[in-house]
């Protein structure tokens, strides 16, 4: 009798390793950080990832481990609130690994054909104690 059950679900981490190095942090002013993430990845046990943009400009800011049966996002390592909830997406992104790019998927639900999201803006606005802004 087998003991050991393969996963079922199909892991993005290969496409989003690909979109990393290829799109996201490409070049060489993203190198350093770009090794760093990717590094980070190859410790990453996770089964299926988020990468967080900062608006439609696709801008990386970190990466989210998701987990299909609890449907809890959490922050792996970047910049981004530490856990991110259905309300507080604005986009849904896949990454098309001919075209090198992210189009937005017309969906409302995280699932596991999603490789990135953005936020809502104001959810971005830090917001720290003692230091009153005026505008």
């Amino acid at each position: 009798p087998k003991l050991f059950k393969e996963p079922s679900s199909k892991s993005n981490k290969p496409i989003i390793i690909n979109a990393i190095a290829h799109c996201c942090l490409a070049g060489k002013v993203n190198e350093v950080q770009k090794n760093v993430i990717l590094e980070e990845l190859e410790k990453c046990e996770s089964n299926h990832l988020f990468i967080l943009f900062r608006d439609g400009g696709c801008q990386f800011r970190a990466i989210y481990t998701y987990s299909p049966d609890t449907e809890v996002i959490v922050k792996y390592t970047g910049t981004g609130p530490r856990t991110i909830t259905r309300k507080m997406i604005d986009k849904l992104y896949k990454y098309n690994s001919d075209r090198k790019q992210f189009t937005v998927i017309p969906a409302k639900t995280v699932s596991v054909s999603v490789d990135a999201l953005t936020i809502h803006n104001h959810l971005w606005q830090i917001r720290r104690p003692g230091s009153a802004r005026r505008k």
